[in-house]
């Protein structure tokens, strides 16, 4: 993916901050994943899935819905990559190899 000029995130109604604050997620780790990912696949209903691991060593698996303008995206939510979901991943990462 590109640099990404401008990405907006959903903002949770019941505190108004961005809902990846919920799972402990940070802007600049979305951003880690979006402008790199390691797999970038269709999602449910037009949205997005990439997964990555962030500069700090974490691996997010973030949920976006690509906007029409190809430099902006929607960030709905990002959450740690922990157990078999991050087991399971990195088995496909090798088997790309």
């Amino acid at each position: 993916m590109k640099k990404l000029v401008n990405i907006r995130y959903y903002i949770d109604p019941v505190n108004g901050e961005p809902h990846i604050y919920n799972h402990g997620i940070w802007e600049d780790e979305v951003e880690d994943v979006l402008t790199n990912p390691g797999e970038d696949r269709h999602g449910k209903e037009g949205s997005r899935v990439a997964i990555w691991q962030t500069k700090s060593g974490r691996y997010l698996r973030v949920i976006y819905a690509p906007d029409p303008n190809p430099n902006r995206v929607f960030v709905i939510t990002a959450y740690v990559l922990t157990g078999k979901p991050l087991i399971a991943y990195r088995r496909r990462r090798r088997k790309k190899k």
